[in-house]
This record gives structure tokens, sequence and C-alpha cells, in this order.
């Protein structure tokens, strides 16, 4: 298969596995999403899951967050981990938005990421989530994937994110991104990978790769 083969391949099969995404932080609006994914970082989903709705009861506005002290929110958000860096952003972050944004979840890049506790990968999160704007942001499952499917080198996050937008059209990135994610959740692994049910890592994957599953 050529470069444009396996992605047309990837894309399509892909599609055909999740034609429809769903979107695996529960959140009601763009500043819930932007805690839940600040949430999670180093963490899970299903964890950050349990986590919200204790939180959100609580405080689900940048209004009511502030009226909590960094330390009642590290209590409840103590099963995520990183609680105290966690704790701390979403304390500071909903202050900064009250004090320059009127209380509302900035929609670019540079004025998320100038957000506590926020990098550029939950700003992406945010930006294409909830704001339908076309971002790639690249987590371990969409790094580990386009590594094993030949799409990336996977030195880092950065390049990644860079091959993956030169690769795939960007109408197509907000969805493929959650589509990677899930198919790496459910097909392809870190641990206890198989690769008779990984598809695309097993049709078109790099051959360092499947050579080193085969010697295992």
């Amino acid at each position: 298969m050529t470069k444009k083969e396996k992605v047309a391949f990837t894309m399509k099969t892909l599609q055909d596995l999740y034609p429809e995404i769903p979107i695996p932080l529960d959140h009601k609006d763009p500043y819930t999403l932007l805690i839940a994914v600040l949430l999670s970082a180093q963490s899970t989903d299903v964890r950050v899951n349990k986590i919200t709705p204790l939180l959100f009861e609580r405080a689900d506005t940048p209004q009511e967050m502030i009226k909590l002290t960094v330390e009642e929110i590290r209590e409840i958000i103590k099963p995520v981990g990183l609680s105290p860096m966690k704790s701390k952003g979403i304390h500071g972050l909903s202050h900064i938005l009250l004090d320059k944004h009127d209380g509302k979840v900035p929609q670019d890049f540079e004025s998320l990421e100038a957000l506590p506790a926020v990098g550029h990968k939950t700003a992406g999160v945010v930006m294409a989530q909830a704001f339908g704007v076309p971002a790639f942001p690249v987590d371990t499952h969409i790094h580990r994937l386009l590594y094993r499917w030949g799409f990336s080198k996977g030195t880092n996050v950065v390049q990644t994110e860079r091959d993956a937008k030169r690769l795939f059209p960007e109408k197509c990135w907000n969805d493929l991104h959650l589509q990677i994610i899930w198919y790496g959740r459910e097909y392809s692994p870190a641990r206890g990978w198989k690769i008779d049910q990984d598809i695309i890592t097993k049709t078109i994957g790099r051959k360092s790769v499947l050579k080193a599953f085969e010697n295992k």
C-alpha cells in the first residue's frame, strides 16, 4: 500500500467502526469540559467521570468554583491524582476567566494555554469538542497508534500532532482524534495487545512493530 492508500484505509475503518463518536469526558458546557480535561491528565476518563459529578455538584461555574477553597477542591478531586497542582489550577483559572474573559472559556489557543494547568493538548480538546475548531490533540493512544501505523516516528507528541495534521484532511481532525482514541482503547492498547483484533495495525502497521510483536 502507498501512504495515501494506508491513510484512506485507516479513515474508512475508523468511520465504519465509529460512525457516531461518543465524547469520553462527561460535561455540559465549555467550562465543565475544560475542568474535566484538566483533571484527566495522568488519569483515566472513567475515574474523572466518577469525580466530576461530585465537584460540579458543588461548583459548575467559575463564579461558584472560586467560592471553594483550593483545599476543598483538592479533597474532592484527590482520586484522579495530582490533586495539589490540579486544584490550584482549577481555582486559578476560574479567577482568570472571571477577571479577563467575563466568566467564559476563551475560544483561542493562546488564551486557553495561558490559563493555569492548561497545556496544548487540553486547549486542543476544548477547541475541538466545545467550539468545533479543527484541532488534533494527541494523547497516549494517538501517539502510540500513529507510530504503530507508520504515520509518525513517534519521537514526541509535538511531532506526532504535526504528522497527523499533515496526513489527514483538516475537516476530519475532530472526529479522527476521538475515533483513534476509542480504537486504541478497544483494539490496540499498550498492554494486552491482541494483533489479530487490531485490523489497522495488522494491515498497514510498521514492520518493526509487527516483527517485535511476533517475537514476543
